[in-house]
């Protein structure tokens, strides 16, 4: 049975929510224990106070259950699970030591944002390096998929196993991705700088590293942004995995490779062992974490869970479509933003002092990041919430669509 990704999978997912719902309520108390509570800033938002001191850094717990199922029943030796693991483990490091300065040295401010900046940004020199040179991440174009299955006459469904080994012997080194409602559904990196001559080639590194490092930070920012009230980041998270858990499996499967027209990459299946443990995780967590919460992730959850997503779209070719899956933590991340933006045009157009506030009127929204506007305007905090998940749920379905509507 272990031999089934399928089955691993399931294990992974299950594993998962048993260990975040047995040891979510002591974890809690102790964590009350020790008084590591939450320190709240007075934003005159309806029920804020009640937040005040609830336990924090329940991003422990999330990491935990999605590092432990990964090591039970992942293959080790597979260079994707590896980099998601040591992804997971990084960012939620930085995301730690903020939460330590927040609770243990009272530093509201936390990490200065520049060192969570240059975390971010050593991950994504880390990944994009990887997944240029590693000779183990690899992939297989559209048209190699479907020459293959032309020129062996094979029946690809009654013949999987041995279509799967034949056609995995000669992969690529490639710095393509899908690219969304796009007939071809790829785009090469490289012709970015290519069609200047041949000698850019040697610079094509560089390109898709600066672009692996901007998709990873600013994808874990998002996240950052949007745990702002009870169970929005983790139920967002959540919808996301799944759909990234589908397009890791289909990606990873030669059949639906070829019915759908995408790239195969081979080997890429293990992950679905992870990210099973990351939808797990993120659906046991919210068991504690919907209003009223009981216990917060901090910064040591969200930030990772940003950066997970973020390194697991790139690693399935699939990052052009953070700004459709990940509609949510655009739409927090612009309205900050636009809302710093048109404050530092109003300051500069009315010469304000610098302590004087802009007025609510003339500021783009009542405060910033989205899901706080909101509140602002009278809407109870579960009602947004709810509200964002189906936003989630339809950017989702929009985001899977895309493999046929091009």
């Amino acid at each position: 049975m272990f031999q089934y990704i399928s089955f691993r999978a399931a294990m992974s997912v299950i594993t998962s929510l048993v260990i975040m719902l047995i040891f979510g309520k002591p974890f809690i108390k102790w964590l009350r224990r020790k008084q590591i509570g939450e320190t709240v800033r007075d934003l005159h938002l309806d029920g804020q106070k009640e937040k005040e001191g609830t336990p924090t850094m329940g991003g422990l717990l999330i990491l935990a259950a999605i590092v432990v199922p990964t090591l039970l029943f992942a293959k080790l030796d597979n260079i994707y699970v590896l980099i998601m693991l040591g992804t997971t483990l990084w960012l939620g490091f930085i995301g730690f030591i903020d939460d330590y300065i927040k609770v243990f040295r009272k530093h509201k401010e936390g990490l200065r944002g520049k060192y969570k900046v240059v975390g971010q940004v050593v991950l994504g020199l880390a990944v994009g390096l990887l997944i240029m040179y590693h000779p183990d991440i690899t992939i297989k174009e559209t048209s190699s998929v479907e020459k293959y299955v032309a020129t062996h006459n094979v029946n690809v469904s009654d013949n999987y196993q041995r279509a799967k080994n034949e056609f995995s012997k000669d992969p690529i080194k490639s710095t393509k991705t899908t690219i969304p409602f796009v007939k071809s559904n790829e785009l090469d990196y490289a012709k970015i700088i290519t069609w200047m001559g041949d000698w850019t080639r040697k610079w094509v590194w560089l390109v898709y590293v600066l672009i692996v490092i901007f998709v990873v930070t600013a994808t874990s920012n998002g996240a950052n942004l949007t745990d702002g009230i009870d169970g929005l980041a983790t139920g967002t998270s959540a919808i996301i995995g799944s759909t990234f858990a589908i397009l890791a499996w289909v990606s990873g499967n030669i059949i639906f490779a070829n019915y759908l027209n995408i790239m195969f990459l081979p080997n890429i299946g293990e992950l679905a062992i992870f990210i099973t443990a990351f939808v797990g995780a993120t659906l046991g967590f919210l068991w504690y974490n919907t209003h009223p919460a009981e216990i917060f992730m901090g910064d040591t959850g969200s930030l990772a869970i940003g950066g997970i997503i973020a390194v697991f779209a790139l690693l399935i070719r699939k990052e052009l479509l953070i700004p459709i899956i990940c509609g949510i933590f655009l739409m927090e991340s612009l309205s900050v933003i636009i809302q710093t933006t048109g404050c530092k045009i109003y300051r500069r157009r009315h010469h304000l002092p610098a302590g004087q506030m802009v007025p609510l009127d003339k500021r783009p929204f009542l405060m910033t990041p989205l899901h706080h506007h909101y509140q602002k305007k009278g809407i109870k905090e579960q009602k947004i919430v709810m509200r964002f998940y189906l936003v989630g749920i339809l950017l989702a379905i929009i985001g899977i669509v895309t493999l046929k509507l091009r």
